[in-house]
């Protein structure tokens, strides 16, 4: 493929990307937003509930961010009893996170509305669209499997 049309086509995957995610966020930033929350809690309220019982230091590695900027949100989740940190029986300095069931239940409504979305948008694209999308995801996500 022609340099020009490959460095047009990667300008509009970024546009698109750009709007599908504004679109995929929007309605749970919305409903975050009512409780004075944002999209890096529900980033955390995501992997906890995808693992519960999971570490701090899990789940620090899984957002890829540092200890002094999950402090706060992490926090603040504890405070709204919507997750609860437990210490972990083969280690007491280790603490281990769960969903509240008000924690799973905003996780749940958050995670519906992406849900809609998905299926309406997987629904229009067909099966090998949908291969694609997730495999070129998968490239951005971990472009350490290639190597």
């Amino acid at each position: 493929m022609p340099d020009l049309i490959k460095n047009a086509l990667q300008l509009q995957a970024i546009e698109a990307f750009f709007y599908s995610y504004r679109a995929f966020t929007a309605k749970p930033d919305e409903m975050l937003g009512r409780r004075g929350l944002s999209r890096v809690h529900h980033r955390i309220l995501f992997f906890i509930a995808r693992n519960p019982g999971l570490s701090v230091s899990q789940l620090l590695a899984a957002l890829g961010v540092t200890k002094q900027a999950l402090n706060t949100p992490l926090r603040q989740l504890l405070e709204m009893h919507l997750i609860r940190s437990e210490a972990a029986d083969s280690d007491k300095r280790k603490r281990l996170l769960e969903l509240t069931p008000e924690g799973s239940k905003l996780e749940k409504a958050l995670r519906r509305e992406q849900d809609r979305l998905l299926q309406r948008a997987f629904s229009e694209a067909g099966e090998d669209a949908v291969r694609g999308w997730m495999a070129v995801n998968q490239a951005i996500a971990h472009p350490q499997e290639r190597d």
